[in-house]
């Protein structure tokens, strides 16, 4: 993935923020985006996650891709189930017993600068271009949500450098 590709897909998407950062609107209030297109970055508001979520995206062209994103959220998995005694299994590739989501976003506390959580939205990212869907609101439903939830995971987990 290249970084015009990264670019492509955030950029004027109309559910990216809504998606991503009003769930995070209780820590900043200014939760919509606004795209630059001489800048290929979102415009820094106050209140603003726009410049954390410039910075990951700078940081999602630098990261390195696996051969699977869901070994790196498999991590994230297991650490709930090692740490926080959560009653959850993978069965032939599905961890049951409780909401993923949850599950990646819990064990999102446990995983050190983000980057099981960098490398699964890489992973997210790169699989949705090569299945032709080059823009975030393009994605299948369940991806998206997914993949928004794990953004948001990592913005919140950056959220102590901003207020």
């Amino acid at each position: 993935m290249t970084e015009q590709d990264l670019i492509k897909f955030v950029k004027h998407s109309e559910l990216f923020d809504y998606m991503v950062t009003r769930p995070l609107w209780h820590i900043l209030p200014n939760w919509e985006l606004t795209w630059d297109d001489n800048t290929d970055h979102f415009i820094p508001e106050e209140d603003s996650f726009a410049e954390k979520v410039n910075e990951m995206l700078d940081e999602l062209i630098v990261t390195p891709i696996t051969d699977n994103y869901h070994d790196n959220e498999d991590i994230l998995a297991e650490h709930v189930q090692q740490n926080l005694n959560w009653n959850i299994i993978k069965v032939h590739g599905w961890w049951i017993s409780c909401d993923y989501q949850d599950v990646i976003n819990q064990g999102s506390f446990g995983d050190e600068e983000q980057k099981n959580l960098l490398s699964a939205a890489k992973g997210r990212i790169e699989t949705a271009i090569k299945h032709g869907q080059s823009n975030f609101d393009d994605m299948e439903y369940g991806h998206q949500r997914i993949l928004a939830m794990v953004l948001a995971s990592i913005l919140y987990q950056r959220s102590n450098d901003i207020v």
